[in-house]
């Protein structure tokens, strides 16, 4: 598909870090499935995808953790 960000390069399969942040909490998700600009780098994920990052987030800020990295378990 044709990158909504940058509307110059086509999104390609790949994966990416997604880093999220709440309150003093940084949550960075390595390995995730997404689609990835060629051109601007931009990643999107699909719902399913987001709601699994998001979950994973909001277990590390429940846990208490400042700054937690964790890899996407597929």
């Amino acid at each position: 598909m044709k990158c909504p960000l940058c509307k110059h390069g086509e999104t390609r399969p790949g994966e990416a870090a997604v880093t999220l942040t709440r309150g003093e909490s940084a949550v960075v998700i390595k390995g995730v499935p997404a689609e990835l600009c060629e051109n601007c780098g931009e990643h999107y994920l699909t719902s399913e995808i987001a709601a699994r990052v998001l979950g994973m987030a909001e277990e590390a800020v429940k846990g208490g953790k400042e700054v937690e990295v964790v890899r996407f378990a597929a």
